[in-house]
C-alpha cells in the first residue's frame, strides 16, 4: 500500500527557488515551477552539496559547487559533471499541503 506523508505548507515554496524538508530519515528539496511542485534527493550525487540551494533554470536544478544539472522530473542529469540521477519522488498537493508518496 501507498502511503502519502505531509512534508511541507504549499506556501513556503516559491517559484524557482527551493526549499529543504526531511522525512522519513531523508533530505529531499522541494521546488515549484511554473505551479507544479517536485521533490528530489536533497544532495547532488556528484558532491556534497545541498540541491536546495542550486539554481533552477526551467524544469532543472544546478548543483550550487560544481553546476551538474538535474531534472525536477525525473532525476536525470542534463550536464555534469554528476553521472547518477537523482531520485525523485511523487508529490501531490491537497488542502494547502504538500505531499510525498511512499512505496
Amino acid at each position: 500500500m501507498d502511503k502519502w506523508t505531509d512534508v511541507a505548507a504549499q506556501a513556503d515554496l516559491f517559484e524557482g527557488a527551493g526549499i529543504a524538508v526531511t522525512s522519513h530519515g531523508l533530505d529531499l528539496a522541494l521546488f515549484s515551477v511554473e505551479g507544479e511542485v517536485f521533490a528530489i534527493d536533497n544532495l547532488c550525487t556528484h558532491g556534497n552539496a545541498r540541491l536546495c540551494e542550486g539554481f533552477v533554470e526551467g524544469h532543472h536544478v544546478e548543483c550550487p559547487f560544481h553546476q551538474a544539472q538535474f531534472s525536477l522530473r525525473d532525476g536525470s542529469v542534463r550536464c555534469g559533471p554528476a553521472t547518477a540521477p537523482a531520485r525523485v519522488w511523487p508529490v501531490r498537493v491537497e488542502g494547502g499541503r504538500v505531499y510525498i508518496q511512499w512505496s
